[in-house]
């Protein structure tokens, strides 16, 4: 029995989970489809399933190139054992909050950024319509992740989506964010229902190896492209300011977890990291109590409020390369530590 495989060219790839009894595939996940490439050949279309895999399967990732003259290269089924990956290391995190002004973005870059500086290879996706990634590292990408997922520049000609993915910094990567995700929504809702929740899961799946952290930036509120983020990610870090209503913006925050943890059965909410804390203020020491009674363990170190924090992005500069001996560096420091051994912790708990 011989299949062609159809994967994603460069950095992305699709992955599937199948059941081989006699060197032979006799079931795959439902979502996935066998289609025909040409007359008297199947195709094993690969897609990514939002839950766990079912007991007795094992899950692939597939090493095929697709030219883009449109020329495969086939796989016997026998020779799928030899592409079986286990556990999947790449950690995808979305930095989330309903409520707006908490320090998302200034979050989901610092981290990104110190990371990259660990050593550990980053994209970071920016999923606001006001592309604040792209301005807080003092850059200029051409196309973003509209064009990413749709594959089509503003004028319909097709991109590659490795041509969408911008450089930034050794071992960091962005994809762009801004007023195309206005349309990226729209596109969005014109999939078929069935579909539209997983489309963003389903294309960032990186080549085995090629990265070790996809983080997301996410905006405040809740549409399909932020459903889309809590189906692609399996962690979630949830910025809280120490000011103003902040609990009440995270009740709303849970309300929209629980309901995406219907679907994605792997999303945690991993870590609540307090910001803008001002030792000073009762107001601060109050709510920083309200979050340590609550979630404990989930508590990240605050971030201080820190004039060097607001000042690094108009020289588009992360606080690490604007001020590195600051106390918002250190504290950002102290995060990136707690997000590293946390994988640790998870890694030899498997």
């Amino acid at each position: 029995m011989e299949y062609w495989v159809y994967r994603n060219w460069a950095c992305f790839v699709e992955t599937a989970w199948v059941e081989i009894q006699n060197k032979t595939i006799i079931r795959f996940d439902p979502q996935y489809s066998i289609i025909p490439l040409f007359h008297g050949s199947s195709s094993i279309v690969l897609t990514r399933s939002a839950g766990h895999c079912p007991t007795g399967t094992q899950q692939f990732q597939i090493k095929i190139t697709l030219h883009y003259k449109g020329e495969f290269y086939n796989i016997r089924t026998e020779e799928f054992e030899n592409y079986r990956i286990g556990k999947i290391l790449m950690r995808k995190i979305a930095v989330a909050m309903a409520k707006g002004g908490v320090g998302k973005t200034t979050t989901a870059v610092n981290l990104a950024h110190g990371l990259a500086v660990m050593g550990k290879r980053v994209l970071l996706v920016d999923c606001d319509t006001q592309g604040q990634v792209a301005k807080f590292l003092g850059e200029k990408p051409r196309c973003g992740l509209y064009e990413f997922v749709t594959e089509r520049l503003e004028n319909g000609q097709f991109i590659a989506r490795n041509d969408t993915i911008h450089p930034s910094r050794q071992n960091l990567w962005i994809l762009d964010g801004g007023i195309r995700l206005v349309e990226l929504k729209n596109w969005l809702g014109e999939q078929p229902r069935e579909d539209r929740q997983t489309v963003l899961a389903q294309k960032l799946i990186p080549k085995e190896g090629a990265l070790d952290y996809l983080i997301f930036d996410c905006a405040p509120g809740w549409d399909v492209l932020s459903v889309n983020i809590l189906m692609a990610a399996n962690e979630v870090l949830c910025p809280v300011a120490l000011q103003g209503p902040s609990m009440q913006g995270l009740k709303t925050f849970f309300r929209y977890l629980q309901s995406a943890q219907k679907i994605n059965l792997e999303l945690r909410l991993e870590h609540i990291l307090p910001t803008m804390f001002d030792r000073r203020t009762r107001h601060s020491h109050d709510i920083l109590g309200q979050l340590n009674k609550y979630f404990g363990r989930q508590i990240c170190e605050p971030v201080h409020y820190n004039v060097r924090l607001s000042e690094a992005p108009t020289h588009g500069q992360t606080i690490f390369e604007y001020a590195g001996r600051a106390q918002g560096a250190r504290d950002y420091h102290n995060l990136i530590r707690r997000i590293i051994n946390h994988g640790d912790q998870k890694e030899n708990n498997t």
